[in-house]
């Protein structure tokens, strides 16, 4: 059994190859049970240590995706709060294959189904993309979404305007021929947007929809909680709205379960999952005026995906 690092995936995976594995995988049989996320102390509210489980497989593979979840850990041990890896069997015969670092397979899987998912649903002459968020993810998800679109301006929105001035210096050297640049007037940029991909973790709307113009395709992967939420329920009542997963989203994602609450949106107005968003091309983007919205919480199968690609490098 081999055991893979941080540095092998990261040598190992680029966007120009795994945007399109994931398509492909998607399109064919794969299974997924819900997963399974247990609190370590479920009875003290002031704890929110947790473990998760994350199993899939398809015809070649088995995987199980395992996390740890200790949000002390930075102020109490000096350690990050989340530690994952993703164990890989074979499917012919239950051999152990590989145990690779799942935190960096996370990026990378997350910011590729977020590129997939603007290239299945965002207008193909989309050109401004506006991200939302200057944590881990960022770099990844601008990557992933160039590799997708033919984008000339990217708007960055952060909390922190050195994290965005780094963000924007970094990627004007990689990129010259796209004009990127510090948000300094939502009213401004929502509107203009073609893309609008917001990766933080608010608690609470980040914009208001009413400014989101038509045809823009909004991606929304960075909330992961049942009372929180990224976008209002205004931008998803004139949306045509696209999951990752129905039964993690339904279980997990404010974005759906407000509006849901508050009976302007419905669980059957969903136009479909990933899966169905890769094997059929009619429920996708209907005109250019529409407006649709990816909500993703991220998926064992996608792990799965990119879990074994790695592993193929290094068998």
């Amino acid at each position: 059994m081999k055991i893979i690092s941080t540095e092998q995936v990261q040598n190992s995976l680029n966007f120009t190859e795994l945007i399109p594995l994931l398509k492909q995988s998607f399109s064919k049989p794969f299974h997924m049970p819900q997963r399974q996320v247990h609190l370590l102390a479920p009875d003290d509210g002031s704890k929110h240590d947790a473990f998760a489980l994350l199993p899939s497989w398809n015809d070649e593979v088995i995987g199980n995706k395992m996390f740890t979840y200790f949000p002390d850990n930075s102020a109490k041990h000096d350690l990050p709060g989340l530690f994952s890896k993703i164990m890989l069997f074979s499917r012919t015969t239950g051999e152990p294959l590989a145990l690779v670092d799942g935190t960096s397979v996370t990026y990378w899987r997350t910011a590729a189904i977020s590129g997939l998912a603007s290239q299945l649903l965002s207008r193909q002459d989309a050109e401004h993309f506006m991200l939302f968020g200057t944590g881990n993810l960022a770099a990844y998800i601008l990557h992933a979404h160039i590799n997708v679109r033919k984008l000339n301006k990217v708007t960055i929105w952060g909390r922190s305007a050195t994290k965005v001035a780094k963000l924007v210096t970094e990627f004007s050297a990689i990129y010259p021929d796209i004009n990127f640049q510090q948000s300094s007037d939502l009213t401004q940029e929502v509107p203009s947007a073609d893309i609008i991909c917001c990766a933080t973790g608010s608690k609470t709307p980040l914009f208001d929809g009413a400014l989101v113009s038509k045809g823009c395709h909004i991606d929304c992967l960075g909330n992961h909680l049942a009372d929180a939420r990224e976008c209002d329920s205004a931008l998803i009542s004139k949306a045509r709205v696209f999951v990752d997963s129905r039964v993690n989203t339904l279980n997990e994602a404010g974005e759906l379960l407000l509006p849901i609450a508050e009976g302007v949106f419905c669980a059957d107005a969903i136009q479909g999952e990933l899966a169905d968003m890769c094997k059929n091309e009619e429920i996708l983007r209907q005109s250019a005026d529409e407006i649709t919205l990816f909500k993703s919480v991220g998926t064992a199968f996608s792990d799965l995906v990119a879990a074994n690609l790695v592993y193929q490098k290094h068998s």
